[in-house]
């Protein structure tokens, strides 16, 4: 049994990403989005958005997100008879701070653009090129859970060079940040909506952090009485995801949840720590201890090991190499010695013969120069000297 419960807690430790279904959650939902419009935007338009103007068009968009930005989404949201606009929410959940959100959010606002103008075109065609025509407005929402401060800028120009030469010809646009850790408890708590509570649970790291977390009953008690059942099944998941972070036993975090959907969220608050099984807490503080200490060593021999066989692996390549290189330049040099050797042995014997030979034909001319003027054949020597064939025949002739 033990060993189960084992298997089980190591396979909660590996879930890398608690908060990134949380996140999708919150703004997943039109109430919640709504809620972060009217209270957390500070946009006097947007005071009266209600969940029934918010549509998630999302899916509508799905070429622009890549597999990193899978939790980011874009609500069209009315805010008039005639008029919308668009809502896109980047969701950072990641510890170090992406400098290139703004880059990231220029392109989903173009793409957004350019599929309303498609849009526009297909209910009226040239409706674009003419005076009148407008874009809806955009508004880029960074939604940081990081604990550390988010450093990047939020103007777009910053992250162009030169930009104060080239200011006139720069787009330029600021994204809203909100960052979870820059509100307080007390901020929070005042807003007295079920977003300031999800967020308030997405900010603990720890079961201390929970314990002094100390809110208002009268603030638990008016949300669990007056939330909708679907607002309450994303407080009671939400809340499962921050316990299964701070490595709560799965039958305990059953527990803890259904009390959220009975609306007792103030009872969960006040009795959460007293609640906990501390022994068990303890157990699975000691195997995470133990299976972090296991991935530090498996990282660690792994990267001894890593340099250990590059050295290895190269001074045996070098070795090999270096014998295969020598078997091969030996070859080598042995076929071409042989070439070269044949080429220059050949030119030397047709040196040599072609030597002999203008030496023998020399002498043997000279005998037939004798023999023909000891014979008084003077003609036949004129002729001899000019045709190599009746030179040839003479020598026939006299036996040369």
């Amino acid at each position: 049994m033990e060993q189960k419960k084992t298997v089980s807690q190591r396979n909660q430790l590996s879930n890398s990403k608690p908060h990134d279904s949380s996140s999708k959650l919150i703004f997943g939902n039109a109430e919640l989005c709504s809620q972060f419009l009217r209270n957390y935007m500070d946009i006097p338009l947007l005071k009266n958005v209600r969940a029934e103007d918010i549509e998630d068009v999302t899916e509508r968009y799905i070429p622009m997100f890549t597999e990193e930005r899978n939790s980011d989404t874009v609500k069209r949201v009315k805010i008039s008879e005639n008029s919308t606009f668009y809502f896109v929410s980047l969701i950072e959940h990641k510890t170090k701070v992406d400098y290139n959100v703004s880059m990231q959010l220029l392109r989903y606002m173009v793409y957004i653009w350019e599929d309303y103008e498609r849009e526009m075109e297909r209910k009226k065609k040239g409706i674009s090129k003419t005076k009148g025509f407008r874009y809806p407005p955009i508004l880029p929402i960074v939604y940081y859970e990081g604990t550390g401060t988010w450093t990047a800028p939020c103007n777009i120009k910053d992250r162009i060079f030169c930009e104060d030469a080239f200011e006139p010809f720069t787009p330029s646009f600021f994204y809203k940040l909100v960052q979870l850790n820059s509100y307080s408890v007390k901020e929070l708590v005042e807003k007295k909506d079920e977003l300031s509570l999800l967020m308030l649970i997405n900010r603990l790291q720890d079961s201390t952090e929970f314990q002094k977390l100390d809110l208002p009953k009268d603030y638990l008690k008016d949300l669990s009485e007056h939330s909708t059942d679907e607002l309450l099944s994303i407080i009671a998941r939400v809340t499962a995801s921050m316990l299964r972070h701070l490595d709560v036993p799965e039958d305990e975090v059953t527990g803890f949840t259904e009390q959220v959907k009975e609306r007792k969220m103030a009872e969960l608050f006040e009795n959460f720590v007293n609640n906990l099984d501390m022994s068990s807490m303890y157990k699975i503080a000691l195997e995470r201890s133990k299976w972090k200490a296991m991935k530090e060593g498996e990282e660690k021999g792994r990267e001894i090991g890593l340099v250990k066989g590059f050295a290895e692996g190269e001074a045996k390549g070098r070795e090999m190499g270096l014998a295969e290189g020598e078997a091969k330049g030996r070859e080598m040099g042995l076929a071409e010695g042989e070439a070269k050797g044949r080429e220059m042995g050949l030119a030397e014997g047709e040196a040599k013969g072609h030597k002999i030979g203008l030496s023998e034909g020399e002498e043997s001319f000279a005998k037939l120069t004798r023999v023909l003027l000891a014979a008084g054949r003077l003609e036949d020597l004129e002729k001899a000297a000019s045709d190599a064939e009746y030179r040839n025949k003479l020598y026939r002739e006299i036996g040369l």
